[in-house]
Parts: structure tokens; sequence; C-alpha cells
């Protein structure tokens, strides 16, 4: 009898095989509501450079990026700041507080993305997974979804300001 209990963890069978993990960095277009992806081996200084070049080429010269991120340490990094400093002013970044991944917003693209691409799948390869990633962000970047904020920051009083 399969164990239908939810508290007890995924259930495997005997053909499963643990192929490794992949790193995936993204980043959505507040203006656009476009997601942009970039799957990789690793999670080092070296991806996260990739990662903001890769952004540096999509946007006209001369704009701004801003970017929100947690406190991993490859966001700060000797590499990363000696890739910033090669294009002063092209980048800001705006961390989040530890324990405060909530409060950025590409978390929970990735949960959605976790329930309704990955829980469950079998894949054969890595580079099969890699795929299926980069599948979904061009299903997804095809109708992009615009966030809107609800609260106007002048709007609202101290009170509710300090609960967001």
């Amino acid at each position: 009898i399969p164990n239908t209990d939810k508290s007890s963890g995924y259930q495997r069978d005997y053909e499963y095989v643990r192929l490794g993990t992949l790193s995936l960095l993204a980043a959505i277009d507040l203006l656009s509501g476009e997601a942009v992806p970039l799957v990789s081996e690793t999670h080092k200084s070296s991806d996260f450079v990739t990662f903001l070049k890769k952004l540096d080429e999509k946007y006209p010269k001369g704009d701004i990026i801003r970017i929100i991120l947690d406190n991993h340490f490859a966001h700060i990094s000797k590499e990363t700041q000696e890739y910033l400093n090669t294009i002063s002013g092209r980048f800001e970044f705006v961390f989040t507080p530890k324990h405060g991944s909530w409060l950025n917003m590409i978390e929970s693209f990735f949960s959605k993305m976790t329930k309704q691409m990955l829980r469950g799948i079998r894949v054969k390869t890595k580079q099969e997974l890699e795929e299926r990633i980069y599948q979904y962000f061009e299903e997804i970047n095809r109708e992009p979804v615009v966030y809107h904020w609800k609260y106007k920051m002048d709007e609202i009083s101290e009170a509710e300001a300090s609960s967001i």
C-alpha cells in the first residue's frame, strides 16, 4: 500500500537515480514581466557574474539595472565586485534582510515554477532538466505578467509601512 501521509516526504521507487543538481539564477523585469534565466552547474561568483553580463547585454547602455538580492556570498564576492568596478554605475543592488526571502519576488516565482513544472518530474539527464527549465521560461515569457503594486508608499500609514 503506498504511503499517502503527506508529512512523510517524497516517495521514490527503486528506479530513482539522483543525477545531481543545477543552479538557477533568474530575474523578473518589473516593467515588462519578462523572466530572465541562467541555468548553471554551480552557484559560484563566476556564475553570478555571467548572469550580470547577460543582464548588461539585454538592457540599453545607460540604463541603471536595479536588482533585489539575498545575502548569498556570490553577490558580494571579490570576483563580483571586480566585475562591477568595470561597469561602474550600471547595477544597483538592494539586499533583503537575512531570513527575508519572502520580500524578493523571484522567490515566489521559483515556488510557482516548482509547483507547476518541477514537482514529480523524471528526467534522464541534467541536460534534459536544463532544457525543461529554459522551455518553461520561454512559455511564460510568451505572455508575461506585470506585477502591479497594491500600495503607494505615500498613501499608507507608518504602521502599515513597517509591516510591509
